[in-house]
């Protein structure tokens, strides 16, 4: 397709005239039209034009004077638009569509948001709770920016020269001013420089808090809500003057119960601030559903460039027909994800490096995704869409996990009573997947958890199933492709010791797992290179413990334990809701030989009891618990559709 022509607009065009200006909506649509085909002098002529329809050509960018001042209505799907800065050349603009643009990410939308006042829908649905997040964030910004303006001015000399200080004044807010998840850093930078460049114009003397215009109130009216938060536990007769998109628990700290530091040794109970409850999995977005019953959650891996130190604080959910991705910081649903019929039962992050079709290399971040239907999801976070299906199993996945050493490689485990290894490869040029099957492992029982061997993870795997723990040689340079149970490790004598379920399985260092479920109200932990070379050529080996962790005494099953290796932490959810917390380095640095009697937990951190539907959750099972790498973080999920948020002090 050539440069556009005033025939073909109106040939295109509607209604029907021949003459540009009383255009009112133009197709222009799969026409294959490059960014540069789009003639400002042209389209400017278009004067009365409300609706333009861009989709399903090669644009990358949009000219910025174009010159539509009167465009209501703007459809960019399935482009490659890198950059959305553009659209505030169209002041009027109240829909807007740019779904399978993959370079966009959620940052931009949330700069479309920003420089649109007047939106009120993005890809078919309503806006009204992206604005809200966009006045959060711009306003804690700008505190932060003010605040360092302050700290950076008391620092200069008298005689530093007012210009060049003021040059270095944005240079350093850029740099130094962080908030929210790093997912949206390429947001949260720009308005940084945009505010600090404010602040540098005025003297320091006006900053706006937020240079959006109030909406109207149809624009702002939640029709679907991204999450419902559950309202804070507080006494019945103080009001909650809380949005219903953002209620944060306003108790001091968690109610725990533990030891403090003691003569003994004993390690103090940790301090963890009770921050966010939210009903983000609700069926039909209903504030009623508190059945959801949500099973996994996984922290995306820290990364920022040119910053070392980034915390991990962007959590991925997944229950009932949804996966969520929430930043912990600010309780932002960041993503939401459902799959009409699914229930999902697990997710696993990865990163990829991506060359996109203009050259750049890009870091993907993608979750992987799995259920009851026997399928993965491969979804770009970032961009909001899911890039892939891998149709691995023909039962419900019951739990996934990727390589911690080759990010392609993703195992999944199976009703079906299969463990496939996957190499899901790089996405393609039109950023889809193309999976592949590595390796299949058969097992006995249904397997439930999935763990790398830490020391050796292109080695062996472990897994805890229904009927036990057992261990798989994985070694890619075996000619076998389909492959048994290598060993299954028990943990007590006699002829009991062997079937018994294992639904908690993490390596807490390089050597110790915790286990548990083959001991009612106990976790195990156990040293794997110590029971791996006591194997000899034996098919059954018992495992070499090293403690016992106390734990509930329930006999309920399916509680899943985690660990925080930098931290030497367990974790371990119960039928109570409240949570387990064990100093396993603490007790492993115990002098041998370590006391029979299993160990008393570090602390129990209480359910909090939030209100929900005006009634307090007295009661909840929590039924996965994972903490980020630093401890920062504490994530809880609940069978009454609760995710629960925590942070460490």
């Amino acid at each position: 397709m050539g440069p556009l022509s005033a025939r073909l607009l109106m040939e295109r065009g509607r209604p029907k005239t021949d003459r540009l200006g009383r255009i009112r909506s133009l197709d222009l649509s799969g026409l294959k039209l490059l960014s540069e085909h789009l003639d400002p002098k042209l389209l400017s002529r278009l004067t009365q034009l409300q609706e333009l329809d861009l989709s399903n050509n090669q644009l990358e960018m949009l000219p910025a004077n174009l010159g539509l001042s009167h465009l209501r209505i703007l459809r960019c799907a399935n482009n490659q638009l890198g950059d959305v800065t553009a659209l505030c050349q169209f002041p009027q603009l109240e829909e807007l569509s740019l779904e399978g643009n993959p370079l966009l990410t959620v940052s931009d939308n949330l700069k479309a948001s920003f420089l649109l006042p007047k939106l009120r829908k993005v890809n078919g649905k309503d806006a009204s709770s992206t604005s809200s997040q966009v006045e959060n964030l711009n306003r804690e910004l700008t505190s932060r920016v003010t605040a360092h303006w302050e700290k950076f001015m008391a620092s200069l000399s008298p005689e530093e020269e007012a210009e060049k200080a003021q040059a270095d004044f944005v240079r350093s807010a850029v740099r130094d001013v962080r908030y929210g998840p790093e997912s949206l850093s390429e947001f949260t930078q720009w308005r940084v420089r945009m505010i600090s460049e404010e602040l540098v114009a005025s003297g320091g003397t006006q900053v706006h808090e937020a240079d959006i215009p109030e909406k109207s109130s149809k624009a702002t009216a939640v029709q679907e809500p991204r999450a419902r938060r559950v309202a804070s536990k507080r006494p019945d007769d103080v009001p909650l003057n809380l949005s219903p998109n953002k209620r944060v628990c306003t108790s001091p700290l968690a109610q725990v119960e533990g030891r403090s530091m003691g003569s003994d040794g004993s390690q103090p109970a940790l301090e963890l601030e009770p921050l966010y409850f939210l009903q983000c999995h609700s069926k039909n977005n209903s504030p009623q559903d508190l059945k959801t019953q949500l099973w996994a959650c996984a922290f995306e891996p820290a990364w920022e460039e040119g910053h070392t130190e980034a915390i991990s604080q962007s959590v991925a959910t997944c229950g009932g027909e949804a996966v969520c991705v929430i930043d912990c910081q600010t309780g932002i649903v960041l993503h939401k994800y459902k799959a009409p019929g699914e229930e999902f039962f697990s997710v696993a992050w990865t990163a990829l490096m991506v060359v996109t079709q203009a050259g750049h290399k890009k870091r993907w971040s993608v979750l992987a995704a799995a259920g009851l239907r026997g399928q993965v999801r491969l979804l770009h976070v970032r961009a909001g869409f899911c890039c892939g299906i891998i149709r691995a199993h023909k039962k419900a996945i019951a739990t996934l996990c990727f390589s911690p050493t080759h990010e392609t490689h993703l195992f999944t485990a199976s009703y079906d009573k299969r463990i496939i290894l996957w190499d899901i490869g790089v996405p393609k040029e039109d950023y889809t997947f193309q999976a592949s099957q590595l390796l299949t492992l058969d097992t006995t029982s249904t397997p439930l958890r999935l763990s790398p061997v830490a020391s050796c993870p292109d080695a062996y795997l472990l897994a805890g199933c229904e009927g036990g723990c057992c261990c798989w040689d994985v070694r890619l340079d075996q000619p076998q492709k389909r492959r048994v149970c290598e060993a299954e490790f028990v943990f007590s004598k006699g002829s009991e010791a062997r079937g018994q379920r294992v639904d908690g399985l993490a390596f807490v260092n390089e050597d110790v797992v915790a286990s548990k479920g083959n001991d009612l109200g106990t976790i195990c932990l156990w040293s794997w290179s110590q029971t791996w070379v006591s194997r000899g050529r034996q098919s059954t080996v018992a495992v070499v413990v090293l403690a016992r962790l106390q734990w509930s005494p329930t006999e309920l099953a399916y509680f899943s334990l985690s660990t925080c290796p930098e931290e030497g932490i367990v974790l371990c959810g119960d039928e109570e809701g409240n949570v387990w917390i064990y100093d396993v380095k603490h007790i492993l640095a115990q002098q041998p030989p370590l006391p029979a009697t299993p160990q008393a937990p570090t602390q129990i951190l209480k359910w909090p009891q939030p209100r929900a539907l005006s009634q307090p959750v007295t009661k909840t099972m929590v039924n996965t618990v994972v903490a980020n790498p630093t401890f920062t973080y504490l994530t809880a999920l609940t069978d009454s559709n609760i995710v629960a948020i925590w942070k460490r002090h």
